[in-house]
């Protein structure tokens, strides 16, 4: 092999930028040239690539984002859209690919495998539900700057006697919702897992107030069949028996945009480390991610076909951590 190339797709993480310059650096170390391709599938199918040398990923492993920037693509879900992105891999040489991403991320991955071309996943997603790692690249980054916030708001809660519900991203995976409302000592949680009686946690926000909490947190998870919106409608109209007054803060793409931690930045290393390790002994199709504090490897037939489910034993936790 002489010419790899790496790319990401999705939904930006920080640590996306430690995992391209640990897949750059090991990928001249083995004695390749090594392209970025800019802009996710979009580039790929662009012909958008661009040499990278050790100078390249100098200074980026503190950044957050993606220094390749990453795009929807729509074209490459059609047949037609991968055989040109595979036509221009041919054209410029390249003889494998390193794809850094989620669950879309993975199936392309998985994709362009499946029509003879050599791709290694590496797992990162900031809502933590792609099937084969325990934890993805982002993950904690994004959880510590949830926590911070829960931590600030809890000030001016209680400096108010006031109930907030935050929303975090997550897409359909409560991960994120329910590891901050954990860690951040938070009175209820609402997950896309399990579906949300809205009158049930107006009830338990009263509880709050009648044994005397100054505060109440609930954190919401972007997904859930009742969304922060809907919900702070809801108590909005039953205000005077809920006893606090209510407020609503949507963290958003906030969580994304953070400098990743050192959790992150290892975590990422290894993973490119561990993928251009796979190109290198013939290894293809398939997932290098995190599972139970080793670096694995799982098909990615099995990745697209799974999803990463969430331990729901941790609700009951938080429901006990709350009172």
């Amino acid at each position: 092999m002489k010419r790899i190339a790496v790319l990401t797709s999705g939904g930006d993480a920080p640590g996306m930028n430690a995992a391209i310059r640990a897949v750059v650096r090991t990928g001249i170390d083995y004695g390749w040239e090594v392209f970025g391709v800019r802009h996710g599938y979009a580039g790929l199918i662009a012909g958008d690539f661009i040499p990278m040398g050790r100078r390249s990923v100098g200074g980026i492993i503190q950044q957050g984002g993606t220094i390749l920037g990453s795009a929807r693509s729509e074209e490459f879900r059609t047949e037609e859209g991968r055989s040109r992105a595979l036509r221009e891999l041919n054209r410029a040489g390249i003889e494998a690919l390193a794809v850094i991403g989620g669950n879309g991320s993975q199936s392309g991955a998985y994709a362009l495998d499946q029509m003879g071309f050599p791709v290694v996943g590496i797992a990162s997603t900031i809502d933590n539900d792609l099937y084969g790692s325990d934890i993805t690249i982002g993950v904690d980054t994004a959880l510590n700057i949830a926590l911070e916030a829960l931590d600030r708001l809890k000030v001016t809660a209680s400096s108010h006697q006031r109930a907030f519900l935050v929303e975090t991203m997550g897409r359909n995976s409560g991960y994120l919702a329910l590891m901050s409302a954990i860690a951040g000592g938070a009175e209820a949680v609402v997950i896309p897992e399990v579906e949300t009686d809205p009158e049930a946690l107006a009830n338990e926000i009263r509880i709050a107030y009648e044994r005397g909490k100054a505060h109440a947190i609930i954190v919401v998870a972007e997904g859930a069949n009742y969304e922060a919106e809907a919900l702070a409608q809801y108590f909005k109209e039953h205000v005077q028996r809920l006893g606090f007054d209510l407020r609503v803060t949507t963290l958003g793409h906030v969580q994304r945009g953070g400098m990743p931690g050192a959790f992150d930045r290892l975590l990422a290393t290894r993973l490119g480390a561990r993928a251009t390790y796979e190109l290198s002994q013939g290894h293809h199709g398939v997932l290098v991610g995190h599972c139970r504090g080793e670096i694995t490897t799982t098909p990615h037939a099995e990745v697209v076909s799974n999803r990463q489910m969430l331990d729901t034993e941790l609700l009951a936790l938080a429901k006990v951590l709350a009172k």
